[in-house]
């Protein structure tokens, strides 16, 4: 086939000190983007690279009559709806891509109204509160604590730190106008849920739940929250630092694991989720697993040492790295009626 491949590649490694980290954080290393050419390559396809900036439209545009098909792993480049650009280009040339619509593409990154999404079909999900300012806090507005506190569409744990945890009104305030001031977004106030954390990839049409992953956190420091925060996935979960935090397949009762399949594939199929998707999913006080969000596209770094999680769910599900892009490829063919060759 003739692939189109369109991504963002990062240009800094992720620190939140670092301006391009607001803009990057959601990016691919230079090494990734490679890779994942390559594994195209082998696997037979022509490939046309664009990568996903303000001249990826005319780029698309001189090459619609070459391509079958895109391989979208892009994330925008702007504003809180951004991943839904590239496949929002892609509609308006009709030129067929993996992943679904730009309108799931944008609920997908916006974490209330995936949420409300989850209610409307009676997933359960945390309950949570959603602020524009710091001056709509109000001291009775938070029954029990602690909470955690998100900017509303972001992803890759952008914004989301150990701190993020807080325990009273006080902390909560400075850190809702910390994160409006610097991510200039509303931001998500959500019950913090005590049990095990998970993450579940899903893969092809139709839709398969790959083996779940337990996400740990035995090897944090002493008093550092336990949940997946901006250390945790990018300080601790480091190769230097031989740490495996993930589990996979999650050890897990059948009742267990047949509650978080369920969740996972409903809020897919909920949201419209089309191809692939990896879902956060988190355990409350009960041990009921209840849904927090939804990534797509996922980071697929082919280093196993790296942890990248959809990959890792893949192989414990028999996948290669080969196999798992070509399910993908396969998968959005299938949608479009392309034949695979």
């Amino acid at each position: 086939m003739n692939l189109g491949f369109t991504y963002n590649v990062r240009h800094a490694k992720p620190n939140p000190n670092d301006p391009k980290y607001i803009l990057e954080a959601e990016f691919d290393e230079p090494a990734t983007i490679r890779d994942i050419k390559k594994t195209l390559e082998k696997l037979g396809h022509r490939v046309f690279m664009v990568e996903a900036n303000e001249n990826a439209y005319l780029k698309f545009k001189k090459l619609k009559s070459k391509l079958d098909l895109v391989f979208n792993v892009s994330e925008g480049i702007f504003g809180q709806d951004r991943e839904a650009q590239i496949p929002a280009i892609l509609e308006m040339l009709q030129i067929p891509y993996t992943g679904p619509t730009p309108l799931v593409y944008a609920l997908g990154l916006n974490k209330e109204k995936a949420k409300e999404v989850m209610r409307a079909n009676h997933i359960p999900t945390p309950d949570w509160l959603t602020l524009n300012s710091a001056a709509e806090l109000k001291r009775n507005q938070i029954k029990t604590y602690p909470v955690i506190v998100k900017p509303i569409g972001e992803g890759s744990s952008k914004g989301i730190s150990a701190k993020n945890l807080v325990n009273n009104f006080d902390q909560l305030k400075k850190i809702v106008r910390e994160l409006i001031n610097k991510f200039h977004q509303s931001v998500l106030i959500e019950e913090y849920l005590t049990g095990r954390e998970f993450t579940v990839a899903i893969i092809g049409n139709p839709p398969m739940v790959l083996p779940i992953i337990e996400i740990t956190f035995n090897d944090l420091p002493k008093g550092m929250p336990k949940f997946d925060h901006f250390e945790a996935k990018w300080i601790y979960d480091n190769p230097k630092r031989q740490s495996d935090p993930l589990i996979c397949p999650a050890k897990l009762t059948k009742k267990l694991e047949k509650q978080i399949r369920e969740i996972a594939l409903k809020a897919f199929n909920s949201l419209g989720f089309k191809d692939w998707a990896r879902l956060d999913i988190r355990l409350d006080k009960n041990n009921k697993p209840q849904f927090i969000e939804i990534n797509c596209p996922p980071g697929i770094i082919p280093d196993p040492k790296e942890n990248s999680r959809f990959p890792r769910a893949a192989a414990a599900a028999g996948l290669d790295y080969e196999t798992m892009i070509e399910t993908i490829i396969r998968s959005a063919c299938r949608r479009y009626k392309i034949k695979y060759h």
